[in-house]
């Protein structure tokens, strides 16, 4: 039986709301999409096949046919590997909902091999990261107009093994290594999560919570790079020997799910979280000058210019 030490308990219903969960189709992101429908809430899905989200949608229906006060499920393409394909996203989003209460940042890539996102960056700090920013940061405007509103990224406990090269980001100058590669996209998940938090504060809004977490070492299609980027049999030599120890979708699910629903973390705000419970993150997070050079290099890599969430205008759905 794998270990499991965190489950969420609450019983928060979310009639009447929406949420958008990213990367969703299988794995933990899909046990998020289940769980938000069972309490009532509009859920969209936003992911790169959506053949794939159909055939999720649908098995999430059949699954859950005879319970009550479901909600519903949306679908919407997003490829994070495209800034271009997350500003279209975001603004089919802010044209057609008029409320966003939970945003999950939960799809990313794990130890893949050396390549780039369309835009130029390293593959897991660009998809990790700076896809989920962007999606935030254009968001954030009908996510403050949304109150009470939770962002919750998913991140690893991995982000404590390497640093982040504000030198070489996307490996233009150094060798490339992928498990550092994952560590560095993850870190800048949690710094990224604790930063939004001390300039919602700044900006005096409130209402608006953010959450970092370790999901657990789950047993999802994340590991599929392996064999590539290791050696030829990675995966299976990893799943043998961590098969006790391996989380379900189910159980590696319920710290997200806890960050975005439970009661007992409502007036929490920047923390990390493992096991459904606060837990101290690496040692770089404390670095207050560490977030904010990686959120101004952010803002510059995904081109926000002039625009600043925090102060500008929700612009409402768009009307026909």
């Amino acid at each position: 039986m794998p270990l499991c030490s965190g489950m969420c308990l609450s019983t928060a219903k979310l009639v009447g709301k929406t949420a958008l969960v990213t990367g969703c189709n299988t794995g933990i992101g899909k046990e998020t999409v289940m769980d938000f429908y069972k309490r009532g809430a509009k859920v969209i899905m936003a992911c790169r096949s959506i053949e794939k989200a159909e055939a999720a949608k649908t098995d999430i229906e059949k699954l859950c046919k005879d319970l009550p006060d479901t909600g519903n499920i949306v679908l919407a393409k997003c490829d994070l590997t495209s800034l271009k394909s997350v500003r279209e996203l975001a603004q089919n989003i802010l044209d057609t909902e008029p409320q966003i209460n939970i945003l999950v940042n939960n799809a990313g890539i794990m130890m893949c091999p050396k390549s780039e996102t369309e835009d130029g960056f390293e593959m897991q700090f660009g998809t990790n990261h700076l896809a989920h920013f962007l999606l935030t940061m254009l968001l954030l405007p009908r996510i403050r107009n949304s109150t009470p509103a939770r962002i919750v990224t998913v991140s690893s406990r991995a982000h404590t093994k390497n640093d982040i090269n504000f030198d070489d980001l996307h490996y233009k100058k150094r060798s490339y290594s992928a498990i550092e590669a994952y560590s560095q996209s993850k870190l800048a998940n949690v710094l990224f999560s604790k930063e939004l938090a001390a300039k919602l504060k700044e900006h005096n809004i409130s209402g608006v919570n953010t959450y970092s977490l370790h999901p657990g070492v789950v047993k999802t299609e994340l590991g599929r790079h392996f064999n590539s980027s290791l050696f030829p049999g990675a995966r299976q030599i990893f799943g043998f020997v961590m098969a006790p120890f391996l989380k379900t979708p189910l159980q590696g699910a319920q710290t997200t799910i806890h960050c975005a629903v439970d009661e007992k973390c409502a007036d929490e705000t920047g923390l990390y979280y493992s096991d459904c419970a606060v837990t101290a993150p690496g040692a770089k997070v404390a670095n207050e000058d560490y977030a904010k050079k990686l959120w101004d290099m952010s803002v510059e890599m995904v081109q926000l210019g002039d625009f600043d969430p925090f102060t500008a205008n929700d612009p409402g759905v768009k009307t026909i």
